[in-house]
């Protein structure tokens, strides 16, 4: 395995590479224009002692990560923020989301959201698993 990519280059993503729901969303920031610039890395998949610094797998598994190009680790809202802003098509969005009333209430709803994950990605995996079915989101295939 080659050790993960955490350059100050470009800004890391970290991601739960077993969760459908996970997969699939960051499959469709991947597809956007300036997503070859960022680093993307499936935690299920690095070794233990190539996580950042302070940062365990089961941290990294249970919330959103990026590293951002400043070279700091954030979590949740922030993470999507600073994702957001390395994709020219969500920039607005992301400065959007750095104005402190609206940080605040993204990463509200973010934790708002993490309750339910478990039980979306189980039903996803259980939708995914019927004969013929075709998984999708929002009009988007898994």
């Amino acid at each position: 395995m080659t050790p993960a990519k955490f350059g100050l280059d470009a800004a890391t993503v970290l991601f739960d590479g077993q969760c459908p729901l996970c997969t699939w969303e960051i499959g469709f920031y991947r597809r956007q224009l300036g997503a070859g610039d960022i680093n993307w890395v499936d935690v299920t998949a690095v070794s233990l002692g190539d996580f950042p610094s302070g940062l365990t797998q089961e941290d990294a598994l249970a919330r959103f990560h990026v590293i951002n190009t400043k070279g700091e680790l954030v979590s949740g809202g922030e993470a999507f923020s600073s994702l957001w802003l390395s994709l020219p098509a969500f920039r607005w969005v992301g400065q959007l989301f750095r104005i402190n009333f609206l940080a605040s209430l993204l990463e509200v709803g973010y934790r708002m959201f993490l309750p339910c994950r478990p039980l979306l990605q189980r039903s996803l995996r259980l939708i995914s698993k019927r004969p013929g079915s075709e998984p999708r989101i929002c009009g988007t295939d898994l």
